[in-house]
């Protein structure tokens, strides 16, 4: 299987992950409800998000749609350009790209973002499986950027 057919099915794979998780949560936890998963570390919930990160601008879904779709087109783009770099680059594009769709998947769907980790030991937002992999692809990618950086100058 070429490259891009792997990259493609990963992308796959963690949507259908972020999905699952997502529709778990929402049939075995109450709105609202926290429950203790890891104790101490982490507790899941499950909260409706209508904005963004930390719930900024509620009920601007079309919004966040449209820049998810913008995100998401770049990314793929950038990725297309760039599918024989480094490996991290690679992997960062392909995180953000799940992430981006998989929260785009619930704001055209129920016109919110399901949220359900939230972390016991500092006060931070609820987030979901989505959101970790934008958030760890773009730390990727970034390092990736920066390592390139770097090494052409």
């Amino acid at each position: 299987m070429k490259k891009r057919g792997i990259v493609a099915v990963i992308v796959l794979l963690l949507i259908a992950l972020d999905q699952l998780v997502k529709s778990y949560i929402v049939w075995q936890i109450p709105l609202g409800e926290v429950r203790s998963w890891i104790p101490n570390l982490v507790s899941l919930t499950y909260l409706q998000n209508r904005g963004a990160a930390f719930s900024i601008l509620q009920d601007q879904q079309w919004l966040f749609a449209v820049i998810t779709l913008v995100v998401v087109v770049g990314a793929i783009w950038y990725l297309h350009k760039h599918m024989e770099d480094s490996f991290w680059m690679v992997l960062g594009l392909t995180l953000i790209i799940a992430g981006g769709i998989g929260n785009f998947i619930d704001r055209v769907s129920q016109g919110f973002v399901v949220d359900m980790f939230h972390l016991d030991f500092i006060n931070f937002a609820i987030f979901n499986v989505a959101d970790s992999y934008l958030t760890v692809g773009v730390i990727i990618l970034l390092i990736a950027m920066l390592k390139e950086e770097t090494n052409g100058n």
